[in-house]
This record gives structure tokens, C-alpha cells and sequence, in this order.
């Protein structure tokens, strides 16, 4: 299908532009230093010559991604095709840019959003950074996985009514573990309200090409979305898409980006949204239905195996579970008596298998467009090793990975309070001015402006002694915490 540019999904624009520059034999004086690698040898024989061939900066031919007018446009505007929205942005800052651009855009200084709790830390630090304050919704928790579910359209709607002034609800779609909320009925909740919808698909690059998928952002009306294409879509680390829909300004949205985003664009990352934007538009149902019947299969193999969940779509409730993402491999570890970071470190130190993260009680082995049977053949076999050997009595674990926050102050006013620093163990009655969370997911435990409680010092410290890497504080030994000097 030719779109309104002439191009068709089958081109990329900007690899075209990177491979006529290369033809051209240039002579750099510009930067970035290395001169093609040639003043680094020691990265380049790492890196590759043909990487750092095309790791160059904007010039004319190859356009500017803080003012695209030639081939960075003509490759978004094939990416907002592909992607069924009105516009899109190429993000070399991760989807951490991405969420808080569309946050920055919506939402200013005193302004409300209406999200659930468990969002990302980059959408709490969007709202440190507008001076917005948050309305949470705080999610259903399945007692038994004690995994947070998705938002109650019943308790946006109660929070809607008690905030008409809200101008965005926020929605993961899906969460880390694969569960989604009813984003389309949520998108008119919250345009019938004069509210922007906004999604965090972090986790939902699939979504756009699988029709046995839940429901992505742009299909449903929503107004934006903050895509990883890295995560799940095949470019490399660190590159996103900003998804926009028709009642978005693009031009206020750009000039939102370019405050905060790198003046120097990495091509690297741009040719890889590009070249993935081609593969996915060109070949991603096939691709998908692989990743689904990988995962499918390695569901059905892990429970047989007993002890172990990896849970599915039997969760869907039709309300806090509306859907749920089937190439999450999600896998409940508490019934085998170890916490899910216990796991994931003896995958990883034991059999030499990195799983995306572990948390208190599950663990998530993200399955996507590079994996291959023999490597699901692999988890399954450690896994069943796993229980073989490890396998304890799970009476003394934790059983909850939600704690509902008690919020004292708004995330900018907590942050740029005068603070104090005291012992975790003096910090109970106080309010963080700073965030503690386990990462992965980076789904703050505290967020500043959060009231610190007995249940909060609890968690950490159980989640320390299982080997959960803990970030956020100022302090790195995380013996200490920042919070409001009053």
C-alpha cells in the first residue's frame, strides 16, 4: 500500500540516505571524533568497521532528527503508517523519553493525571519535572500471584468523577507481565471527560501486528503512545517511537521532545527503528504468531512440569485482567518455594540463562522476534532442574508485590523539599524525597512524596536478602533515605 509520501513499507528511507553517504566516500571533519573509527581502533575492531561507518552526525543528506524535513520525516511518517497513527517521532532516549514527552505535552505545572501506581519511575519523573499532580488509581493485586493487575474501569471512572479537572489518564498497555486493562473503553471514558488518553506500550510493539493480540493504543482512538521498539519489535537498545494521534498538536509535541532530547541523534539507533519498522510492517503477523505458539508452548511445558505457574489468559476477568499479552512469559515461582529473583539469579549463575527480571514471587522470560525453540527447550529443562534441586517449603516467603502508597505531597514538591537524611530504620512516619525500587521492573516502591510505613521497610529489606537490585536513593548502599525535612 503506497501512503501519502509515495513510499511504500517495503523502503527505508533513512538506511537508504546511511548507505548513499556511505558510497560517497566523505572525507569526515566533523564529528563524532573517532573519524569512522579511525582515531579508535580498539572500538572499532569491538564495534565493526560497518558500525561505525554510519555512526555520524546530522549533515544535509542524512536530515536532523530536532527538525526532520527530508528522509528522518519521510521514515517516521512510513512508522505512523505502519503503526495505524497520525504521527510519529523517532526517540533516541529509550521510552523513558518517550512516556515523559507525552506526559510534558498534556499535563502543566498544577494540572492533574489520572494513572494507576504501578506506572514506570520515567512517568513519576515527567511529573517531578511539569509540576503535574498525580491521581492514582491503585490496581487490583491477584492475591495469589501478588502481581498488579490492570485499572477497574469503574474506579477510573469514580476517579474521574471526583477530578473532572484531570486532563490525562494514563494506561500500561500492557504491564510487565502481560495484563492488560479495557483501553478502549477506557479512551472513551476519558474523552467523553475532555481527557487526553494516553498509553505506555513499553511492552506492546506487538500489539500493531498480531491480530490474536490485545488491542493497541492507536487502534482504539488513543491520543499518544510510548512504543519500545527495542523491547519486543527488534531495534536496538535504547530507540522508541512517540506515537500521536489526529487531535494531538505534532508541532507543540516536537518542540516538547526537542527540550529534552540529544541534539546529536544517534544514527545507529534511528536506522535500527527504521530497518525495524520495514521488517515488522512487512512481516510481523508471521512473526508474532511465531513468538505466541513459542510462548504457548512453553507454557504448557513449564505447568506440566508442576510447582511452577506461567499464567495466561485464564486470568482475564473481563475487567482488571481485560486481556492478556500471550507472548509474556510470565512464570509464578513462590509454589516452588523461591522467590522469583532467586531464580532468575540461578538461571543466570547456574545454566547460563539471563531472564528479563525477577521480582518477590515471579519472574519473566521475555520472548520476542529472536528466539528460537532450543532456547525455550533450554529454560524448560533448567527449570525442571531447578525445582529438582532447589525446591523448599514456601510457607516463609512474601507473598504481595503491591504495596498501595499513601501520597503526603506531589512528586516536584517532595523532590525539591528541603531534606534530611536518616537510617531506613528511623524513615517510618516520614515522606520520601527521593525513590527506592527494585529494577528491573523500575516500578518505584516509594516515589517521593510517599509516606514511608513499617509494610514499605518490610518489603526492602526482604527484598535485599533475595538479591533484588535496588536503585533510586542517593545513597548506593541503600542504608538510607532522603526525605522531607519539616
Amino acid at each position: 500500500m503506497e501512503n501519502v509520501i509515495g513510499l511504500t513499507q517495503d523502503r527505508a528511507p533513512l538506511l537508504e540516505a546511511l548507505e548513499r553517504m556511505k558510497a560517497t566516500r566523505l572525507v569526515p571533519f566533523d564529528v563524532p571524533g573517532h573519524k569512522r573509527g579511525r582515531g579508535n581502533h580498539e572500538l572499532a575492531e569491538f564495534l565493526g568497521q560497518q558500525c561505525l561507518d554510519v555512526d555520524v552526525n546530522s549533515m544535509k543528506p542524512l536530515d536532523n532528527l530536532c527538525h526532520p524535513v527530508s528522509v528522518i520525516r519521510d521514515a517516521e511518517k512510513l512508522a505512523a503508517q505502519a503503526f495505524g497513527a497520525a504521527n510519529a517521532f523517532f526517540m533516541v532516549g529509550g521510552t523513558t523519553s518517550s512516556v515523559q514527552a507525552m506526559i510534558l505535552s498534556t499535563v502543566k505545572p498544577n494540572e492533574k493525571i489520572i494513572l494507576p501506581r504501578n506506572v514506570h519511575r520515567s512517568a513519576i519523573n515527567a511529573l517531578i519535572l511539569c509540576g503535574a499532580s498525580p491521581v492514582y488509581v491503585n490496581p487490583q493485586v491477584d492475591e495469589r500471584l501478588g502481581i498488579s493487575l490492570g485499572m477497574k474501569v469503574e474506579e477510573v471512572a469514580a476517579a474521574i468523577k471526583k477530578n473532572p479537572d484531570a486532563k490525562a489518564l494514563l494506561v500500561n498497555n500492557p504491564t510487565y507481565y502481560g495484563i492488560c486493562s479495557d483501553i478502549e473503553t477506557l479512551t472513551k471514558l476519558a474523552h467523553d471527560n475532555g481527557m487526553k488518553l494516553l498509553a505506555d506500550e513499553a511492552h506492546g510493539t506487538q500489539f500493531y501486528f498480531n491480530r490474536r493480540l490485545p488491542k493497541s493504543a492507536m487502534e482504539v482512538g488513543a491520543d499518544m503512545a510510548a512504543v519500545s521498539m527495542h523491547k519486543s519489535g527488534g531495534s536496538l537498545t535504547q530507540s522508541s517511537l512517540l506515537l500521536i494521534g489526529e487531535n494531538i498538536n505534532a508541532g507543540y509535541v516536537h518542540q516538547i521532545i526537542n527540550l529534552t532530547q540529544s541534539t546529536s541523534g544517534s544514527y545507529l539507533l534511528m536506522a535500527s527503528l527504521d530497518i525495524s519498522r520495514r521488517n515488522l510492517a512487512l512481516n510481523g503477523e508471521k512473526i508474532f504468531d511465531g513468538v505466541i505458539d513459542l510462548v504457548e508452548y512453553a507454557r504448557d511445558e513449564i505447568n506440566f512440569l508442576g510447582g511452577w505457574y506461567a499464567y495466561g489468559r485464564e486470568l482475564i476477568n473481563g475487567d482488571s485482567v481485560f486481556d492478556f499479552d500471550t507472548t509474556k512469559l510470565s512464570i509464578y515461582t513462590r509454589a516452588v518455594g523461591l522467590a522469583g529473583v532467586e531464580v532468575y539469579d540461578i538461571l543466570r549463575d547456574e545454566y547460563d540463562i539471563q531472564l528479563e527480571f525477577g521480582d518477590i514471587a515471579n519472574t519473566l522470560a521475555y520472548v520476542s522476534i529472536g528466539d528460537r525453540k532450543k532456547d525455550i527447550e533450554r529454560l524448560i529443562s533448567a527449570l525442571a532442574d531447578i525445582k529438582r534441586i532447589y525446591h523448599k517449603d514456601p510457607a516463609r516467603l512474601l507473598k504481595t508485590e503491591y504495596i498501595e502508597p499513601i501520597v503526603d505531597a506531589t512528586p516536584k514538591t517532595a523532590f525539591y523539599a528541603k531534606k534530611k537524611s536518616l537510617p531506613l530504620n528511623e524513615c517510618v512516619g516520614e515522606t520520601a524525597a527521593e525513590f527506592l525500587m527494585c529494577y528491573p521492573p523500575g516500578i518505584p516502591i516509594l516515589a517521593p512524596g510517599e509516606r514511608v510505613t513499617r509494610e514499605i521497610l518490610n518489603y526492602i529489606r526482604y527484598a535485599k536478602k533475595k538479591g533484588c537490585q535496588i536503585t533510586g536513593p542517593e545513597d548506593m548502599t541503600i542504608q538510607r533515605l532522603q526525605v522531607i525535612d519539616s
